[in-house]
């Protein structure tokens, strides 16, 4: 399977309406994004839970990162509430569920194979700080290593933001808005930009809270694990 599989290519898909394909698991329903290969490859995806909806137990072998976009994610290591930011190393393993329904936004199989560090991360309760380089921006880091940076960023209202990506970067929508290359990106739409791309946004009028990772296109092949 093959889903915005081209890492040298912009990609962007918007979440209304959204496409939920239904899995394997009854009540889990998913959205996406990009994929390459079946239920074990690099996949960035919005997943659905229903009130009552499990998965079945798993093992991380390229890890996961996720944030819990509403509701409350589950698993037998304890609950993350919507705003929760995690990180689950390669070899972690866990039977997830949600007891009253969530969603959340998940990235799989996009560890370096050796990353042991385990994070979890309330962003509700951590403070934004000023962006030195940019006084429209606030950020609230996330995590960072060689590889990439992971942060949660809000943009002021109205304001046109530089986004250059020399190593690659994806955008997620948490709340607001922005205009991009003629595209308006409301909640939970994504963004994609590759290596070595220039362009400007411009945030909506009640600005933008965005999740953002940059640098992490620098070594992304356009094949990994499949099933």
């Amino acid at each position: 399977m093959l889903i915005n599989a081209d890492f040298d290519k912009r990609a962007a898909v918007h979440a209304d309406p959204i496409n939920w394909i239904s899995t394997r698991m009854q009540g889990v329903d998913r959205h996406m994004l990009d994929r390459i290969g079946a239920e074990s490859g690099h996949a960035t995806t919005i997943v659905r839970y229903a009130p009552g909806s499990s998965f079945s137990a798993h093992t991380h072998a390229g890890g996961e990162e996720f944030i819990a976009l509403d509701g409350i994610f589950q698993d037998e290591h304890g609950d993350y509430p919507s705003g929760t930011y995690v990180r689950n190393p390669p070899t972690s393993s866990h039977i997830p569920r949600s007891d009253d329904g969530c969603t959340i936004f998940v990235k799989l199989w996009q560890f370096e194979s050796k990353d042991r560090t385990q994070i979890s991360i309330d962003t509700t309760k951590t403070p934004f700080n000023p962006d030195p380089q940019n006084p429209a921006i606030k950020t609230m880091p996330l995590f960072r290593d060689e590889r990439e940076d992971v942060r949660l960023e809000k943009w002021q209202a109205d304001q046109t933001i530089n986004l250059t990506a020399p190593d690659g970067m994806e955008i997620l929508v948490l709340e607001g808005e922005f205009k991009e290359a003629g595209e308006t990106f409301t909640k939970h739409s994504w963004l994609r930009l590759p290596r070595g791309h220039k362009t400007t946004a411009t945030a909506g009028q009640a600005g933008a809270r965005l999740w953002v990772k940059r640098g992490n296109l620098a070594q992304t092949s356009k094949q990994t694990p499949q099933d």
